[in-house]
């Protein structure tokens, strides 16, 4: 599946509307970390296809759903889940790592 722009006006139908688990990416430009996850977190978005959905959320730009969710450092991944906060990491994950948080 296609990985997301998330933001504060596509937030409601993208993620809390949606059926499958949603991993949310909150990343900036200038994070060196965050670029090294992007080539991960888009082979991961392909290889789950269908049974997820991958969102971006840039904190710059989407400073509100950062402060909502309390992103302290980036990249941060939150899973949600029918529309439901799930779990939390920071810091880069690797594609295994991905797996479980999603499960």
């Amino acid at each position: 599946m296609e990985i997301v722009t998330i933001t504060s006006e596509n937030f409601e139908q993208e993620v809390l509307a949606c059926k499958v688990p949603v991993l949310l990416d909150f990343w900036a430009d200038w994070c060196g970390p965050c670029k090294m996850q992007a080539p991960i977190l888009d082979a991961f978005a392909e290889e789950m296809g269908e049974k997820i959905k991958v969102g971006k959320v840039n904190v710059d730009e989407e400073a509100a759903l950062a402060l909502k969710y309390q992103i302290m450092s980036i990249p941060t991944l939150i899973v949600m889940k029918n529309g439901v906060f799930d779990k939390r990491v920071s810091g880069v994950q690797q594609t295994e790592a991905l797996k479980e948080l999603v499960k």
